[in-house]
């Protein structure tokens, strides 16, 4: 037992010491215990650090999807407003003023676009090269060369363009079905002609519709900054992947403030298949016209939820007309959607192929029943 004591005492104050020297470094030092967490967490709580990983830069992103994007100038000539004198009765009496040369002037423009094939297919907004006389593209590596218009489509504010070049990088297309609010999107456009840009931000909604910019509307709406001179650039996601043709903001000064919108991949993928093959854009068409049933009128009938379209007109012979619906019929499902609003149900049919069947649950003088109908092609914007 001596020796046991002995040997206790003798291990007793150097524990003892140790342990003092420790907490004292602790008090001088607190942060010594900080940065030893940080080092096991990454620096970050442990809570965050297994939920959630950000890149600290996109640059990968934008080398990818930078190539693809091309700047367009564009320039148109309009006839001068002819001075009122020169159209008075009194004025014409001292000289023929008909003989008179027409003034003209030069208005120039400027937009972006996206190639989507290494055949030189660009897609841009129509509203970028509408009229236009002539109509130029910048690459990124900064070559230049006329381009001709394939096609548009006003309905949804997209043009194909065709540039003969080689060596073109076309976008990766995303995938705009899983785009979820909150997701990094980045804007890369030429904004107000300075060159090339990139701005970032969040995916804000999807879906939108409504808005009175196009006939077909299913915006993606971001606060990446989107200027003039940015329509008809990409909207991509982190990865670089392209999820939309930029098109408009929402504000009166014509600068973004935050609300921008872009139109699906998928849509514009369509479209300059659509137009690159046929000239046109194809599109289902039933052959009705529909207003939205008040919530009044759909909790009367029961409906659940409270919504549908009542059809107030019916082209002769169209594929609603052979299916049997009737004015006064109210629809209430297409296929397998709800109808919400005529937005959406315009752009469910129009989104079928012709010759698709179309299952609609229409409720008619009170009586619930299923039309089967088959989906005619959509008349071109202005026939």
């Amino acid at each position: 037992m001596s020796a046991l004591y002995r040997f206790l005492r003798y291990i007793s104050w150097p524990t003892i010491a140790g342990l003092l020297m420790a907490a004292l470094a602790l008090l001088l030092f607190p942060q010594a215990l900080n940065h030893h967490n940080d080092m096991e967490t990454g620096g970050l709580s442990p809570d965050v650090s297994n939920s959630w990983e950000g890149p600290v830069s996109y640059s990968s992103a934008v080398r990818r999807a930078a190539p693809s994007v091309v700047n367009i100038y564009t320039q148109k000539t309009l006839e001068r407003p002819r001075h009122p004198l020169l159209d008075d009765p009194f004025f014409r009496r001292f000289f023929n003023s008909s003989n008179l040369p027409q003034q003209q002037r030069m208005e120039s423009s400027l937009g972006s676009g996206v190639i989507l094939s290494r055949e030189g297919y660009i897609l841009t907004n129509n509203h970028v090269v509408a009229s236009a006389d002539e109509i130029v593209v910048q690459l990124q590596d900064g070559r230049e060369t006329m381009v001709k218009v394939v096609g548009s489509d006003p309905d949804t504010d997209l043009a194909v363009l065709k540039v003969d070049l080689d060596g073109l990088t076309p976008a990766k297309i995303g995938d705009p079905a899983r785009a979820r609010v909150g997701d990094v999107v980045l804007a890369i456009g030429n904004p107000f002609g300075v060159g090339q840009s990139v701005t970032q931000g969040i995916i804000s909604a999807t879906g939108r519709n409504g808005l009175g910019l196009n006939t077909f509307e299913n915006f993606i709406q971001t606060d990446a900054a989107i200027n003039p001179g940015n329509s008809g650039g990409a909207l991509v996601d982190a990865h670089g992947n392209l999820l939309g043709i930029n098109s408009a903001i929402l504000d009166r000064t014509g600068y973004s403030v935050g609300i921008g919108f872009a139109i699906p991949a998928n849509t514009a993928m369509k479209v300059l298949q659509d137009i690159v093959a046929h000239g046109y854009v194809i599109r289902g068409w039933l052959g009705v016209e529909a207003s939205p049933l008040t919530r009044e009128a759909a909790l009367q009938l029961e409906l659940d939820p409270p919504a549908g379209l009542v059809i107030t007109n019916i082209y002769i012979n169209s594929p609603a007309h052979l299916a049997g619906l009737q004015p006064g019929d109210i629809i209430t499902r297409i296929n397998d959607y709800w109808v919400v609003d005529n937005e959406r149900s315009m752009t469910l049919i129009a989104d079928l192929s012709p010759g698709d069947s179309v299952k609609l649950e229409v409720v008619r003088n009170g009586e619930k029943s299923t039309i089967m109908a088959v989906a005619g092609t959509r008349p071109a914007t202005g026939s």
